[in-house]
């Protein structure tokens, strides 16, 4: 798969800097891979991000693509998480996966249950 540019807002590229850093439950490959995107993000105003753009407080559909589940969910902060409502942190392994990452990308991320692979389908601003 070729080398993808993601589109981060400063802040978010701050936090992701600092969790790269700090967290130690990051697996060698998520690691490695997070190094490398931060490398070559493009880091923008919040204001500049483009619109189908995973974002902090946007709504996102993903597809597995190993199993062909659609997963929809908003991305907040950690403060604001919670499954039951579909609220999912930034920090959570799908969210660290998936931010900068545009529509119609496929995103490979190593998850709990293993090597998954999810394409962006949608994203729009939580309403």
């Amino acid at each position: 798969m070729e080398a993808i540019q993601l589109s981060l807002s400063k802040g978010i590229y701050g936090l992701l800097k600092n969790h790269l850093k700090f967290n130690t439950n990051l697996s060698d490959y998520n690691k490695k891979k997070l190094e490398k995107e931060l490398k070559s993000a493009k880091v923008l105003p919040n204001k500049s991000l483009p619109l189908d753009v995973v974002s902090i407080n946007t709504t996102v559909q993903v597809r597995d693509m190993e199993t062909k589940a659609v997963l929809t969910f908003d991305l907040v902060a950690p403060i604001e998480a919670k499954i039951s409502s579909k609220k999912i942190s930034v920090l959570s392994p799908i969210g660290v996966a998936l931010l900068g990452y545009y529509v119609g990308n496929e995103v490979i991320w190593e998850m709990p249950e293993g090597l998954k692979t999810y394409k962006i389908e949608k994203v729009s601003e939580i309403k």
